[in-house]
């Protein structure tokens, strides 16, 4: 899965702005994008629900290993893993 890492620096942007962002590049980068699986370290609150309970101590955080798994190819990553969007869709 390729990943974009973004740094949101002076904007302090929250969640709901960097998922509107995550969107819009995603539109741009892959044909169909389809959010697959997040992760909110600020709320310790990932989707889907619970896919880390399995992945304790493991290097691959469960949301990551969730959209690998499921055809995920673009990763966008805000302020070093504070926001976290996987996608999947074939790239433009």
């Amino acid at each position: 899965m390729k990943t974009l890492h973004l740094e949101c620096g002076e904007w302090a942007a929250d969640f709901t702005q960097c998922h509107r962002l995550a969107g819009r590049l995603a539109e741009g980068l892959l044909d169909s994008p389809m959010l697959l699986s997040f992760y909110d370290r600020e709320r310790d609150l990932e989707s889907p629900n619970g896919v880390s309970e399995c992945h304790q101590g493991c290097a691959t955080p469960g949301w990551v290993d969730y959209a690998v798994n499921r055809g995920g190819s673009l990763m966008l990553d805000f302020d070093h893993g504070r926001f976290v969007f996987c996608f999947m869709g074939e790239p433009l």
